[in-house]
């Protein structure tokens, strides 16, 4: 690893954030004087936990010097009044500033909200104080959405998110092959996409996990791109991290490709997590002095 490169991987990874759940809440506590105080996560709208759960996670992680971003999932949310009282009370007792929009996973909206884009538009979310705004993004393409629609979709909930006096984020799926994520970010910037970028990283877990989650996340995963990830389909036991993606992809950016940083889905637990974290510093520091 040259100098430069070295001193790219540290600074790519020392930008990092975590997505966490309620239920890992006290995982995190245990583990947080390791984690830079500052630091973002994401807290997962998941159908098992209800909105006190995860206000109370919002609230834990304000608590522990870190700065929370809950999920608002359009198509589980039940009333435009369920919403506005998730979001004060978000703000009001865990310091939010920031969220992520999502569409969610039913095929029949609870709600009078059926995307992201919906959520948006009602304007709550500038009038509670929310400051940053995040958006899916998909480099391996969009299940529901043509690439051309893709596109268009992210471009229009950017625009009124800005419109709004708001400032977008981009997060994108976890991934196993570095190259797609670099070519959907030049694509993002060649459109005058410019607003910061997280690209989704799978933590180190066993690789019997990470194919689960690729499975229920629709996360590509043939062999090839395994490969390239450093999995040898015929080798299931045992356990995989990033090494490999994160080298490439820091290998990969340059400043053409504007604010980029990972965000981590510790898949494996989050103390694995940050051992890797830890780990992958040390080693960037080394290079650095080669």
């Amino acid at each position: 690893m040259s100098a430069a490169s070295g001193r790219g991987a540290r600074a790519f990874i020392d930008a990092c954030s975590l997505e966490v759940s309620a239920k890992a809440m006290p995982a995190l506590i245990a583990e947080a004087a390791r984690i830079a105080p500052g630091t973002m996560i994401s807290i997962p709208y998941l159908a098992s936990e209800d909105d006190d759960a995860r206000l109370a996670a919002a609230r834990t992680v304000r608590a522990l010097g870190l700065q929370p971003m809950p999920h608002l999932s359009a198509r589980r949310i039940g009333s435009q009044a369920a919403l506005e009282r998730f979001i004060a009370r978000a703000v009001g007792e865990a310091g939010v500033e920031q969220c992520l929009l999502i569409a969610g996973d039913l095929a029949t909206p609870a709600g009078p909200f059926a995307d992201s884009a919906s959520l948006i538009e009602t304007g709550l979310l500038e009038r509670a104080g929310i400051k940053v705004v995040a958006v899916g993004g998909h480099p391996e393409g969009h299940p529901l959405m043509s690439d051309a629609e893709r596109w268009q979709v992210l471009e229009r909930k950017c625009q009124s998110i800005q419109a709004r006096g708001m400032a977008p984020k981009i997060i994108t799926q976890f991934a196993f092959d570095a190259d797609i994520v670099l070519a959907w970010l030049d694509a993002l910037r060649a459109r005058g996409i410019g607003h910061p970028v997280l690209v989704g990283v799978p933590g180190p877990a066993s690789v019997t996990r990470l194919l689960r989650y690729a499975a229920m996340c629709g996360v590509g995963a043939s062999a090839a791109m395994l490969a390239r990830y450093g999995i040898s389909i015929g080798r299931l036991l045992g356990t995989a991290g990033p090494d490999v993606f994160v080298d490439h992809l820091v290998g990969g950016l340059s400043e053409t490709h504007g604010p980029v940083s990972p965000h981590f889905f510790p898949f494996g637990g989050i103390a694995p997590s940050l051992d890797w974290l830890a780990q992958y510093r040390q080693r960037s520091v080394a290079g650095t002095r080669l």
